[in-house]
């Protein structure tokens, strides 16, 4: 694997915070600002879900333990934020 090759875990992290950016909770790194847009943030969530549910069985214990605590923390902020 090459250095610049992304791994699972990564792209993972990646979704998580387009999705924490989209609740509001990281700043958009283009405006420099805040912003949430709930639409976006629960397609995110929800393809993280349909990851979770098309590799089931086939991630590592490490995989798997860092994607059910993504889901678990970003669907409770989810359902906070909308309120």
């Amino acid at each position: 694997m090459a250095d610049d090759d992304i791994t699972f875990d990564q792209f993972l992290l990646s979704l998580a915070t387009a999705a924490m950016m989209h609740l509001g909770v990281v700043e958009h790194p283009e405006a420099k600002e805040k912003k949430v847009d709930l639409v976006q943030a629960k397609q995110t969530i929800d393809i993280l879900g349909l990851l979770r549910d098309k590799t089931k069985g086939n991630l590592s214990a490490g995989e798997q333990q860092l994607l059910d605590g993504m889901l678990a923390e970003l669907r409770m902020r989810y359902v906070q934020a909308k309120g």
